[in-house]
């Protein structure tokens, strides 16, 4: 999944993805540092993804990721997020629900806007 662009793991690759406006959902191990905390925090302000605290500690993200002393991890893609989001809903109900409907309408609306195709311009030409 990672070389198809649609995970990006650790602190820097993170921001990187933040940054570019390509993380969707930013997912955070129960056990993560406080300055990674504060971090991730500031990284969202002012942008639309969701930051979620996993069921996870490090080590249980780092060896499902493999990667070690995994920390963070972002989705940077929206149906990825989604489908991450609804089955931690269902692993852990009463946990996660509103943030799954959340990222699912986010999907569904983008999902609608690639099916209508290139906006149209002032000038009625499409941009392709």
């Amino acid at each position: 999944m990672r070389k198809a662009g649609r995970l990006e793991l650790g602190e820097s690759a993170v921001a990187a993805a933040v940054h570019a406006g390509d993380a969707r959902l930013v997912l955070l191990a129960s056990d993560a540092g406080e300055n990674i905390r504060r971090q991730a925090g500031r990284m969202l302000e002012g942008r639309r993804a969701l930051l979620i605290e996993l069921p996870y500690t490090k080590s249980e993200l780092s060896e499902r990721m493999g990667r070690a002393g995994c920390a963070v991890a972002a989705a940077t893609d929206l149906g990825l997020a989604s489908a991450f989001l609804l089955a931690l809903a269902e692993q852990y109900l009463g946990s996660y629900g509103s943030q799954a409907e959340e990222m699912e309408r986010r999907a569904q609306k983008a999902a609608r806007r690639r099916a209508m195709g290139p906006k149209a311009t002032q000038g009625g030409h499409k941009h392709e």
